[in-house]
């Protein structure tokens, strides 16, 4: 593969696999090696794909697999089990308070979603990609990738109501100092 042809895919890719890579690791260092990692092993392995417009779906999914090869070695898996099944719908009140948040408060909030929701949510919401694409990515079932989305939005949409019934108490933003009350 030609520098040219590799870094049109640079190019192409990185931002995203970053973007989704920091919902992930959640820290930017962290992001930035799995990134690193999967264009390294694009470049030693990439070759050997015969459909290059099949090259994004083939990152993610090395990105996907890259960090749960780093997250086995260094912690335990959390238990989908521990999730309720059921979460109550929210009034619509609440609703209109959530919709009111800053983007920053919902990134910050999409941090806190449990690692298992996370993953799907950010592929879904922020890389618009689809339920066949991100069952391929994650290499699970297309229900799960329902299941895993209908929690998350939940488990989402009460951390943003949590945050925009007590401002002062808000969700801290992703990269901020961990100490002070935000403004």
């Amino acid at each position: 593969m030609s520098n040219e042809v590799f870094s049109r895919l640079v190019d192409a890719h990185y931002g995203a696999l970053y973007r989704f890579a920091l919902s992930l690791a959640r820290n930017s260092s962290d992001a930035g090696d799995l990134v690193q990692q999967t264009f390294f092993i694009w470049a030693t392995k990439g070759h050997g794909l015969h459909d290059q417009a099949a090259a994004k779906g083939w990152l993610f999914t090395t990105l996907y697999r890259e960090f749960l090869r780093v997250r086995r070695r260094g912690a335990r898996a959390s238990s989908l089990d521990a999730m309720p099944e059921s979460q109550a719908e929210l009034a619509a009140e609440e609703v209109d308070r959530v919709a009111k948040c800053d983007s920053s408060t919902v990134v910050a909030a999409l941090q806190e979603v449990d690692e298992a929701f996370r993953a799907p949510l950010t592929l879904f919401y922020l890389e618009d990609l689809s339920y066949n694409e991100i069952a391929e990515i994650l290499e699970v079932p297309i229900g799960t990738v329902m299941s895993r989305l209908s929690r998350g939005k939940a488990q989402l949409r009460t951390l943003l109501t949590t945050a925009a019934a007590a401002p002062e108490a808000r969700i801290i933003p992703f990269g901020s100092a961990q100490g002070g009350k935000q403004a």
